[in-house]
């Protein structure tokens, strides 16, 4: 019997899904999830001394294996909760004591709220859940409410309110992260679809059958000339379709924020820059390599002060005009001019501030690129680290004080586009070295 169980767990997949043991009477006794299946269950039969001994307890019980594979680890935590629930797993008590595990909630509104909670006693309100881990359930939520766009405010929202007519949406439309149900942008029905779609998402749907509702609602908008509300549906199958090479939780951490005054820190640099228009978008860019090799650059967008990750774009240098790749300001030109020629041809809407992480060599390579494709931003800068100098595009300098709050807004967008550039940088690293140790 261990034989041929070690046989399955041998010829297990190695991507992300979910797992259920069974006993000697083919019934479920517990449910797990993994980013790598092949890995995770094998760990459960490998240095057993390890083992707390209800782990020991459950090994011994365990006579068959039957795995689901997910495109990503956000399906599988969905997948799991919706496993323990119809199954109730013995072995997974855990979710079931008295202690208070995180759950998702969406309210029974007019347009219903989605947030989460530990608490079990709100009135019309529908739970998934409990989750075992409370950051893995907000990285998902943050997924998913890139998707979905759902609203988390508390306003009291009903379709014939004429308050609707005249209310500004909030920061959370502007990043794509809720569809503005508190103006007249989206209509109740068309917001009910998208908790409709939410439902089925979370409920363990297959996720093509979600993707073909939302292909033909993107069909019928579009043939009804409601072309907003095709391309939201257009940008719900898109980061549906992504999760395959972008579904790991950790993709869906949201980056700590400094403790700033963000409106200070907006209008202090509108001020400082002497901007006319106010202060929306900043784009920020940073390059990594190591001796030429790995040359990788990231572009970081922030609007109204806060990362909006779906504008966030990464670059592998090519070196195109001949020059070495481990030059930083050719580097800089490239990737700069990379950006705004796209923007350009696809005639959307400029960053307010492009903000470069380096000092004048930097500066003037992105000058230059603007130059040669034609593009004209409102505001080039650069943020020199040692001194933490802006540097105008004009080659002149600026310097605000350590506490100056348009300073740390600045510093915020450059530390983001670091982070970003370095994950990046290590991701190819690692897969080269991964490739070096393949047998041939």
């Amino acid at each position: 019997m261990l034989d041929a169980l070690v046989g399955k767990i041998a010829a297990l997949p190695t991507g992300p899904g979910c797992y259920v043991y069974k006993n000697a009477a083919g019934i479920e006794i517990y449910v797990g999830k993994a980013k790598n299946l092949r890995r995770r269950v094998a760990s459960y039969f490998q240095e057993r001394d390890g083992h707390p001994a209800r782990t020991l307890r459950l090994v011994q019980e365990v006579v068959d294996i039957q795995v689901i594979e997910t495109d990503s680890e956000v399906e599988a935590l969905l997948l799991e909760n919706v496993l323990i629930k119809d199954l109730q797993p013995r072995f997974n008590v855990k979710l079931k004591d008295d202690k208070s595990y995180p759950l998702l909630a969406i309210t029974r509104e007019e347009f219903p709220r989605v947030y989460c909670t530990r608490e079990r006693d709100h009135a019309d309100v529908d739970y998934l859940g409990p989750f075992g881990s409370a950051k893995e359930l907000y990285r998902a939520y943050h997924f998913l409410m890139r998707v979905f766009r759902f609203r988390v405010c508390d306003l009291d929202l009903h379709e014939d309110d004429p308050k609707r007519r005249s209310f500004a949406p909030c920061l959370n439309y502007h990043i794509k992260r809720c569809s503005a149900p508190c103006t007249t942008k989206v209509t109740r029905a068309e917001y009910g679809e998208d908790i409709r779609a939410l439902r089925a998402f979370l409920g363990g749907r297959a996720k093509g059958e979600v993707l073909s509702g939302l292909r033909q609602r993107m069909k019928q908008a579009a043939g009804e000339l409601r072309f907003e509300d095709a391309a939201r549906c257009r940008d719900q199958i898109h980061a549906l379709d992504r999760l395959k090479e972008r579904g790991r939780l950790k993709d869906y951490d949201e980056p700590e924020a400094p403790v700033i005054d963000l409106a200070s820190g907006i209008a202090g640099l509108q001020k400082h820059l002497g901007l006319v228009q106010p202060l929306k978008v900043i784009e920020g860019f940073d390059i990594a390599h190591l001796q030429g090799g790995f040359v990788v650059a990231s572009l970081v967008q922030f609007v109204g002060g806060v990362p909006n990750k779906d504008g966030y774009r990464r670059f592998k240098v090519r070196g195109d005009d001949g020059v070495a790749r481990n030059d930083d300001f050719a580097a800089m030109r490239e990737v700069v001019g990379r950006r705004y020629r796209r923007l350009r041809d696809e005639g959307a809407v400029l960053p307010d501030v492009v903000l470069i992480d380096g000092g004048h060599g930097q500066v003037a390579s992105a000058r230059q690129a603007l130059e040669q494709e034609g593009v004209v931003v409102p505001c080039l800068i650069g943020l020199a680290k040692r001194e933490e100098t802006i540097i105008r595009a004009d080659g002149g300098e600026l310097r605000l004080t350590r506490r100056d709050p348009a300073l740390k807004l600045l510093q915020y967008v450059r530390d983001e586009a670091h982070r970003f550039c370095r994950r990046y940088f290590h991701l190819l690293q690692r897969q080269a070295l991964d490739d070096d140790g393949k047998t041939p």
